[in-house]
């Protein structure tokens, strides 16, 4: 295939410049003249040649020229008409890694690359993007029909499992550095890619998502009232099996899970945060407790579960007060850093210290107050903290001090106030919280200190 620089036709120019030749023949051997026909005949000679010979291996596979939102037609199985969209940077890497980014419900792949940081990201690190687009009339990603929650059953992880092969066979990407992302309808597709096909995908962060087979529906509805409003809750081990079931018999390493929602979340309701937790905790096979707790920006709750750096096995992060659309520049930078693509990520969390918990409760009817006292039984000071604890159910805070609580039920972050802040070594600090409580008024059973356990008396 001649490729578009050669479309006035090489062998014609060849054969026009021969015959100049000829004309010029009787030119001396020496002069300017004669030898720059030489020298142009010898560089379209090569031009032809190469031209005229077919593709070369590596040219079988037509790339999308760098640093351009390019469309990609053809790329293979797409049996619900997806569109594919590609971002490839000018200093794209040898084997680069591939992130897919998917977007909510009425985006589109363009609005995704426009409305995100991730085409910048990659510019900056030299990885590729995916924008999967949806050409259904409602622009939402299909995460409820049972072709749609089984590997290779059909409909839209199907295509976009076609786009991920596309690119790693054109670019030669990293296949152990493929991961997906994205925001509401886009989260929950996350949930769906990473529950269809663990072997492809190494992690995935959902913006304000639910949990993998949370939309199912028989009757080819596209929308899940009961899953949207928060309603549906099921065990860990219930949740678990849901994506065990879409890839039966798989026992390879599972994709590490990172989850964000907002307390306030009216579309996709906050409870299914909880349930994603749920899911993805039983799924990779680590404990419910939290193994570090922080609040890296004011209102934010950060659990990290099996694990407590950057790339835990799940991490989750509520932002208190936040509604439905809660992505904001900045958070696909979080992300990468949880994906091992970033360079060297937010700052550094306080660092943990040997503890010691004595807590008090005084109940009443329908309410109660804790007295907490936190002792450090290290060696050295501690400078910041967050002391995460869980409320047994039915309790809600409704007033704290000494710190501040986020968020006022379930599984609570407190964080130092500015006048406490160094707890030195043997050294103490007390703070308290009133809840509400229906029936249960007992206190918290276990602590973590900028996610060490504590001791409790």
């Amino acid at each position: 295939m001649c490729m578009p620089r050669c479309s006035p036709g090489a062998s014609d120019q060849l054969s026009l410049l021969k015959e100049r030749g000829k004309d010029v023949s009787t030119t001396p051997r020496n002069s300017p003249r004669r030898r720059l026909s030489s020298l142009l005949l010898s560089v379209l000679s090569l031009l032809a040649a190469v031209f005229l010979s077919g593709p070369t291996a590596s040219a079988r596979t037509e790339a999308v020229p760098a640093a351009t939102l390019t469309e990609v037609t053809g790329f293979g199985a797409n049996p619900s008409n997806l569109q594919m969209y590609l971002y490839v940077p000018a200093n794209v890497t040898a084997h680069p890694a591939v992130v897919v980014a998917v977007h909510y419900c009425t985006g589109s792949g363009p609005a995704m690359y426009n409305g995100t940081e991730w085409a910048q990201l990659a510019d900056t690190h030299g990885f590729v993007v995916i924008y999967p687009s949806v050409t259904r009339a409602s622009k939402c990603f299909d995460v409820s029909s049972p072709q749609a929650l089984k590997r290779g059953g059909g409909s839209d992880p199907v295509g976009i499992k076609s786009m991920i092969d596309w690119t790693v066979g054109t670019y030669s990407a990293d296949t152990a550095r493929i991961y997906a992302t994205g925001i509401s309808s886009g989260a929950m597709m996350t949930n769906v890619l990473l529950g269809d096909y663990p072997d492809v995908f190494a992690a995935g962060a959902a913006f304000s998502g639910v949990p993998f087979g949370c939309f199912a529906t028989t009757d080819g509805s596209e929308w899940n009232s009961a899953c949207s409003g928060g309603t549906i809750t099921r065990t860990p081990q219930e949740w678990g099996n849901l994506v065990r079931a879409a890839y039966p018999g798989y026992t390879g390493t599972r994709p590490r899970m990172q989850v964000w929602h907002g307390t306030e979340d009216d579309v996709l309701r906050y409870p299914n945060f909880g349930e994603e937790i749920k899911q993805w905790t039983n799924v990779l096979g680590v404990g419910q407790t939290p193994a570090a707790t922080d609040s890296p920006v004011s209102g934010w709750t950060r659990t990290r579960y099996g694990a407590t750096g950057d790339r835990a096995p799940v991490e989750a992060v509520s932002l208190q007060g936040v509604g439905h659309n809660l992505y904001s520049w900045g958070m696909a930078e979080r992300a990468l850093t949880f994906f091992g693509l970033g360079g060297d990520g937010p700052a550094p969390q306080p660092q943990p210290g040997a503890c010691k918990v004595t807590v008090t409760t005084n109940a009443w009817n329908t309410g109660l107050t804790a007295s907490v006292t936190v002792t450090n039984t290290g060696t050295t000071s501690i400078n910041g903290w967050q002391l995460a604890f869980t409320l047994p159910g039915g309790q809600t805070i409704t007033n704290g001090w000494g710190a501040t609580y986020a968020p006022s039920s379930g599984a609570v972050t407190a964080t130092n106030a500015s006048y406490n802040a160094a707890i030195a070594p043997n050294a103490s600090v007390s703070i308290g919280y009133q809840a509400n409580h229906g029936g249960n008024s007992a206190a918290p059973g276990a602590f973590t200190l900028n996610g060490k356990a504590c001791t409790v008396s």
